[in-house]
């Protein structure tokens, strides 16, 4: 089997380098509500209701993923159901 070199950037940066998009290893903006799918991190919000507008939009597309909000000082997280809808 051949073996390949994969060079990897170096840290001191170079004029050639490409600006990347933020890494997943980043922690989210300072917002004190983390939207999480699949316990994913995947954006903070300043107040719970723009959380849970953005987590039930997300529910909606994929209602089979577990989408939840967490409080960052409360430490508190509330998992995201659909609302139930009556079929009379």
């Amino acid at each position: 089997m051949a073996t390949r070199q994969i060079k990897m950037p170096r840290k001191g940066g170079s004029e050639n380098e490409i600006d990347e998009g933020p890494s997943q290893r980043q922690r989210p903006g300072s917002g004190r509500y983390l939207l999480q799918v699949d316990q994913q991190t995947k954006g903070s919000y300043p107040t719970a209701e723009a959380a849970q507008s953005a987590a039930l939009v997300i529910k909606k597309g994929y209602p089979v993923v577990q989408v939840s909000v967490h409080d960052r000082v409360g430490n508190t997280k509330t998992l995201v159901e659909l609302p139930v809808t009556s079929h009379h």
